[in-house]
């Protein structure tokens, strides 16, 4: 099954799609490619009436209003939505036609973009019916985990697993986040790469209000510690998106690195590392270089919804790109 997903005349976001999330009769949305999210409302068999919301509308972002944030995952929790910045290097592409001198100084530039590294937190109101997020909501505060030591990156630099892949790009098997899930005051974030002899990694974090800045977050103790690392066995993928179901996650699991690969979408307990394999619950069709699943959500009414990047031409649609539905058995 599938459901069209409209979105704005001259929109690309939907060549890019990199997370969803439902929210009642909504969808929350994010390309990889800009710094922003969009909302979609559910009208005459569609998601349709795209709206855009720019972070830097309700937060200050590190490199400015304008560059990128690679948001990589989207999380909607007690009336907040959670956004998240992939936090990896990127190695510059060769482009088709280079060679010589000029494709391999290329190939050996690597660059760190300053708002892939955020965590962001936005109040959501209901305005007209529809969630909507604002700077302010009483004492609920537009909030950001950012900056020199202060993000999810430079937390891990000395961890014994993960603090050899910070310097590596993301599409190298280096540190990329890609999928956030809220349950209760634990927050946990899937990493698409490392993986570490076949084991995927996921983050848990507690983000808390900084009392000295109001629009700032501050990392709260995990146990005894700033963080809490588990690991899954994915049979050698990477995480590309969590989802919260009950007290568990689904991890939309494929390959770490650029190539075509399985994809598959497994159930996980939390805290449990090292024992039992995650349940399995689907396997996705890919296609050659397009068609990636990299967004995935549970609906309201028990089924789940996948978003691709790179959509084939036959996914797409005039005005926006159809999303897989399937429905869980069991």
């Amino acid at each position: 099954m599938q459901v069209e997903l409209r979105f704005a005349p001259g929109s690309a976001i939907h060549h890019d799609l990199s997370a969803v999330r439902q929210d009642g009769r909504c969808l929350w949305v994010a390309g990889d490619e800009w710094a922003g999210v969009e909302r979609l409302t559910w009208r005459d068999g569609a998601f349709q009436d795209h709206h855009t919301f720019r972070l830097a509308d309700f937060v200050d972002l590190p490199a400015g209003p304008d560059e990128e944030a690679d948001i990589e995952g989207l999380a909607r929790a007690d009336g907040w939505l959670w956004a998240v910045g992939s936090h990896s290097l990127k190695r510059k592409r060769v482009k088709p036609g280079q060679h010589g001198d000029k494709a391999r100084k290329r190939l050996a530039t690597v660059v760190r973009e300053e708002n892939r590294f955020v965590l962001v937190r936005l109040p959501l109101v209901d305005r007209d019916g529809l969630p909507t997020p604002v700077r302010k909501d009483g004492r609920r505060q537009a909030a950001i985990l950012s900056g020199p030591g202060r993000n999810l990156s430079d937390m891990l630099e000395h961890d014994p697993h993960l603090a050899p892949f910070l310097r590596l790009p993301g599409k190298d098997n280096g540190f990329d986040i890609e999928g956030i899930a809220v349950i209760g005051e634990r927050v946990f974030v899937g990493l698409r790469g490392p993986v570490l002899r076949g084991w995927a990694v996921i983050l848990e974090i507690h983000p808390e209000p900084d009392p000295h800045a109001d629009d700032r977050l501050r990392f709260a103790p995990v146990g005894d510690a700033r963080y809490r690392t588990h690991f899954v066995d994915l049979d050698g993928l990477g995480i590309r998106d969590l989802c919260p179901i009950g007290d568990e996650i689904l991890i939309l699991a494929g390959p770490t690195m650029t190539h075509d690969g399985p994809v598959k979408i497994v159930r996980w307990t939390p805290g449990n590392d090292f024992s039992d394999q995650p349940v399995h619950v689907a396997d996705l069709h890919t296609g050659v270089r397009d068609d990636r699943p990299e967004g995935l959500t549970l609906l309201s009414n028990g089924q789940l919804m996948i978003v691709h990047d790179s959509p084939s031409p036959q996914r797409l649609t005039p005005e926006g790109v159809w999303a897989d539905v399937l429905t869980l058995s069991g």
